[in-house]
């Protein structure tokens, strides 16, 4: 068991399941708010020399932007670009199978509100018709960058 499970968070607890940790956790931290770096290191209990690569892989990502808020000594601050805007909706469903299935003592940290001012749970859709995309739901079916290699070859086998 790492670090993670012990965290009194949806995310971390989900993430410490089934992906790599730190990434998705600076993520929501930014999207919650926290956009410097001695924060965010507080916050996550993460090493700075962590930090800092896992940032310097989000900025050449896109995923994130540094921009200074000081100029003397310089300092920065790290901010969601649009590309990291669009994961959040990924980061909510994760939150909500850890809430589900990997709920931290006492229940969900956080509740999610709706700019309706409603609370709720995020639920996968489909656009076309409302209905909820589930494992029962959705079958994948070759796109048009399938291509033999490793990993594909249920969706690049040829026809």
């Amino acid at each position: 068991m790492n670090r993670f499970g012990e965290m009194h968070c949806s995310i971390a607890q989900a993430v410490g399941v089934v992906a790599e940790p730190w990434t998705p956790l600076i993520l929501r931290d930014l999207f919650l708010g926290l956009r410097r770096f001695d924060d965010l290191a507080e916050d996550l209990g993460i090493s700075r020399n962590l930090l800092t690569r896992r940032l310097e892989h989000l900025v050449a990502a896109g995923v994130v932007e540094k921009r200074p808020y000081q100029e003397r000594p310089v300092r920065h601050e790290y901010v969601l670009t649009e590309a990291g805007r669009d994961i959040v909706p990924a980061l909510l469903t994760l939150m909500a199978w850890g809430d589900r299935w990997s709920t931290p003592p006492g229940g969900p940290p956080a509740l999610l509100v709706h700019s309706c001012g409603e609370r709720f749970t995020p639920v996968v859709t489909c656009p076309h018709c409302g209905g909820e995309a589930t494992a029962d739901t959705v079958s994948a079916v070759r796109g048009p960058g399938a291509a033999q290699g490793p990993g594909t070859m249920l969706l690049a086998a040829p026809s």
